[in-house]
């Protein structure tokens, strides 16, 4: 498959490097001379140019891309890349810069596949590496809606039980199960909680706490509310 990567920055270039690394094509369209540079030593091919014209665009062959990702730091530029890509019959990715923006985004704007917002996510790492504990996010869907991964602990509600008897509150719902020596699998019923297993869960912010209740217990910290 062939993509266009529209911005070089820290965000633009690990995407295609990641992407490229899966064995995919790659065009990366950058404005600024010494990022394009850069993205050159590291092989790619670069366009130079405003990412959000549609001749920019042409240029780096958007006619026969399978998907954009429009990840610089400025958001109308990439909103421009987006639309233009949407024409084409593109995937696109649009990288935003503010939360409250997102809603939006979502809601009203068709040119736009899937919004990230990479700094929401770099704090949630870096909030699982400071504050430990027993949960940990993997990964942040929206502004209230989160990927958790909860252990076992001695002291855990659930130990003991088995996945058919765990009711999770809300609209949270469990999503993998990971013994504590094996790898994830997809949950089955019969399945019983010892210490250290490792529950993946999708739930909203205002669920967390009682989740890390039931399946943590009271010495799990929750590390995943909101940014």
């Amino acid at each position: 498959m062939r993509f266009v990567i529209v911005g070089a920055g820290r965000v633009g270039l690990r995407t295609a490097r990641s992407v490229t690394d899966s064995g995919h094509e790659v065009v990366v369209v950058e404005s600024d001379p010494e990022r394009a540079e850069r993205a050159r030593t590291e092989g790619f091919e670069v366009v130079e140019g405003n990412g959000g014209l549609e001749e920019t665009l042409r240029s780096a062959g958007i006619e026969t891309a399978d998907g954009l990702g429009a990840l610089t730091g400025d958001l109308n530029a990439n909103f421009a890349a987006c639309a233009v890509a949407n024409e084409y019959g593109c995937r696109t990715v649009m990288r935003i810069d503010e939360d409250y923006r997102e809603d939006v985004y979502r809601t009203y704007v068709d040119s736009v596949d899937a919004i990230i917002y990479p700094e929401r996510l770099g704090a949630i790492l870096a909030k699982n590496a400071l504050v430990g504990g027993n949960s940990r996010a993997i990964a942040d869907i929206e502004r209230n809606l989160q990927v958790v991964e909860f252990t076992i602990a001695p002291d855990a509600p659930m130990r003991g039980y088995t996945l058919s008897e765990l009711e999770l509150p809300g609209r949270a719902r469990l999503l993998a199960f990971g013994p504590a020596d094996g790898k994830f699998e997809a949950p089955t019923p019969d399945e019983m909680l010892g210490v250290g297993d490792r529950l993946v869960v999708l739930a909203d912010s205002d669920s967390l706490d009682d989740i890390r209740r039931i399946i943590a217990g009271d010495a799990g910290r929750t590390v995943a509310g909101g940014v």
